[in-house]
């Protein structure tokens, strides 16, 4: 075949494909690849009508082998990526970028207008199949050739903001590099707007703020956004929100982190962050019950702020309120979700504390829990004070073997730790060998003098030892107030100080005081609120007893506060207010029903009232609990001789006289019984045993 004759066949072939003769096409090229193999026309008309006729292999084949005849000419690439486009394989699109890509370096030198319209198909593939960076590297080749072209500034602010919403929801799944493609396209949109300042543009740069406020390493650039966006729009809260979050999040508590704080709340005295600011100012300043309200208030608007939960979790065991601390704990772990980089440093720093609190609360289900979180902290084996907190866990479990163990390898690794050497304190104290605990103790100060609790330690210690040790002032004593010095919310060590002042010191006045503080620094502690109580009815100060009492029973919830409820029934008992007692004393009882003695003073209230029946009852009840309580049993007897029940009055005082001969109040009510019924004359009572 002639030069001339494939040229014609060539042109038959087009013919064909015009109208659709694909088959007949086909056969003409057939023919002149006879001829001339590497015939570029040849093997594009057969990619052509292939892919008509629905024979895709073959028309991918004819394509590629065009392409690689002349890989430089249009044609080929442009009837491949047509190709591609239509095909109905799902495989295709890593094939179709290749071709799209080849076809942007075709077009650049030449339709510029084509080039766009690749480009923009180009961006939508990568777009679908999610690859975010091929997705901004090529979308900022687009920006750039039109800015080559000396586009418009509108144009190229409006391509800007086409490449942020093409990037912006993809935050999560994005590399360093396609964020700071992000990051720079938001720049070029917030400095490009035509408008400012304006309600678009400060969209625009809440958008770019809230976008730099998702990468932790971004510090500066964020700064400097929120800086920026306060100077172009004072009134607007939001820049000044986000940084403090920031620096909630970073930990920086500077003077320019307190002075956000302040700016914000004279902004907007509800906003959350604000509130939340002040509560962490209040914490630097040891004002933790101020620091513990604010904080909470601050949360209930702005809940998923993990470092403000672990704030208001510092500041509740400052007070030792450990319940709460835990709860604020496991609200920041929910909230900080799976972190990573920065944030995981905080997730240790709150399973520590979760961990700390936990310990403190004391019990073999605390202590378990307490070991779970202490196992979730990274590099938690080259912490000493995570693995002495690992230790006091054991000691509360009841694991002495391997709190042992603990405290033996910590003191070979970090003998300077006062950590190491609290822990094996702690063993000591727990085994009640003090002297081996005196000397830890000793030396866990010696590292650390400013921890209260080593102090309070020492002093238990030397108040357990002996009743010198007990006794002297430099002991037990110098170690309880240097405790209270350091600590003042330590409740525990006021009530220790109260039991010096009271049995060693025999100073009721000083000694109520210490229960005092120490009852209400920590309502559960009973024991102080008792001795309180006591120590004021002795001193003669029945308002502040009774408004100790009130406070509680104000507070408690049924079953609860036994001692309270007993104690101000007992008193209205003494005042002659026997109502009032009757429903302290069932308060009472209903915390404790089988209070033997409690069910004595109840049924004397009710004998005060008036209520025999149910004063009789009462101290039969008592009986049945302690049958060796006498006084209810003579109660009972004289209620029985009150209603008229006067054999049965009679019966019952012989049965105590049997018992106890001289108990002379039932010698009385049995010879005022006799008088009742006129029956001396003829009771068989032994005259001897009436004598007596």
């Amino acid at each position: 075949m002639s030069n001339k004759e494939v040229k014609a066949a060539l042109k038959s072939a087009r013919e064909a494909i015009r109208n659709k003769e694909y088959k007949e096409a086909l056969k003409h090229c057939k023919a002149v690849l006879k001829q001339e193999k590497n015939n570029y026309n040849a093997w594009v008309f057969i990619g052509l009508a292939a892919a008509e006729l629905e024979q895709p292999d073959q028309a991918k084949a004819a394509y590629r082998k065009a392409t690689e005849i002349e890989p430089n000419q249009l044609l080929a690439w442009q009837g491949l990526a047509s190709f591609y486009e239509k095909s109905k394989q799902t495989d295709v699109q890593g094939d179709l970028a290749d071709v799209y890509q080849k076809l942007l370096e075709l077009y650049e030198s030449g339709d510029k207008q084509k080039w766009y319209d690749v480009c923009n198909k180009l961006v939508e593939l990568y777009h679908q199949e999610k690859k975010y960076l091929e997705v901004a590297e090529t979308w900022q080749k687009l920006i750039r050739m039109k800015e080559g072209e000396g586009a418009e500034k509108a144009e190229l602010h409006q391509l800007w903001k086409k490449m942020i919403q093409l990037l912006k929801g993809s935050t999560q799944n994005q590399d360093n590099k396609t964020a700071q493609l992000l990051l720079t396209a938001f720049e070029h949109v917030v400095n490009s707007a035509d408008t400012v300042p304006s309600e678009e543009h400060q969209n625009l740069y809440k958008d770019f703020i809230q976008c730099l406020s998702k990468f932790s390493h971004e510090t500066v650039r964020l700064e400097k956004a929120c800086n920026d966006m306060m100077a172009l729009y004072p009134t607007v809260t939001y820049p000044l929100e986000v940084l403090c979050l920031h620096f909630f999040q970073s930990g920086a508590l500077s003077e320019e982190a307190l002075h956000c704080f302040s700016r914000l709340l004279e902004m907007d005295a509800s906003s959350g962050p604000g509130i939340i600011g002040f509560g962490i100012k209040c914490l630097q300043e040891k004002k933790y019950k101020e620091a513990i309200k604010s904080l909470t208030e601050g949360l209930q608007k702005t809940s998923q702020c993990p470092a403000a939960w672990h704030y208001l979790a510092e500041a509740q065991m400052k007070i030792h309120k450990h319940r709460d601390a835990v709860l604020s704990c496991n609200q920041a772990l929910e909230t900080l979700g799976t972190p990573e980089g920065p944030r995981l440093r905080l997730k240790n720093l709150i399973l520590q504390l979760k961990a700390e609190a936990l310990i403190k609360m004391a019990g073999v289900d605390a202590a378990e829990e307490a070991i779970k979180a202490l196992e979730q902290i990274v590099d938690a084996s080259s912490d000493p004070v995570v693995l002495a907190l690992r230790g006091q866990a054991y000691l509360n479990k009841g694991l002495m073997d391997e709190a042992s163990k603990v405290s033996q390898e910590l003191l070979l690794s970090h003998p300077d730790v006062a950590e190491s050497h609290a822990l094996e304190g702690f063993i000591h104290y727990s085994q009640k060998n003090y002297e081996q605990a005196e000397r830890s103790f000793l030396n866990a100060i010696e590292r650390k003098a400013e921890t209260a609790e080593y102090h309070k330690y020492l002093g238990l210690t030397y108040w357990f030892m002996s009743d010198e040790t007990k006794k002297d002032k430099g002991k037990a004593l110098t170690q309880f107030l240097k405790a209270a010095k350091l600590d003042s919310y330590l409740g525990s060590v006021f009530c220790y100080l109260g039991n010096y002042y009271r049995d060693i010191a025999g100073d009721k006045s000083r000694a109520r005081g210490c229960y005092k503080k120490a009852f209400e620094l920590d309502e559960a502690d009973e024991e102080s609120g008792e001795a309180a109580v006591d120590l004021s009815m002795e001193l003669g100060d029945t308002d502040t007893a009774l408004s100790i009492l009130n406070e509680v029973t104000e507070k408690a919830t049924t079953g609860t506060a036994k001692w309270a409820w007993l104690h101000r029934g007992l008193y209205y008992l003494r005042t002659d207010e026997p109502s009032k007692a009757v429903a302290d004393l069932q308060a009472a009882l209903r915390a404790d029903p089988k209070d033997a003695n409690c069910w004595e003073s109840l049924g004397e209230a009710y004998l005060g009232r008036g209520s025999y029946s149910t004063a009789l009852k009462s101290f039969r009840r008592a009986t049945e609990l302690n049958p060796g309580l006498v006084y209810s049993i003579y109660r009972a007897a004289a209620v029985e001789q009150i209603l008229g029940k006067y054999e049965n009055a009679i019966a019952t005082y012989q049965q105590i006289l049997e018992k106890t001969e001289d108990y002379v109040p039932a010698l009385k009510g049995i010879m005022s019984g006799f008088e009742c019924v006129n029956c001396f004359s003829t009771c068989t009572l032994n005259v001897s045993v009436v004598r007596k």
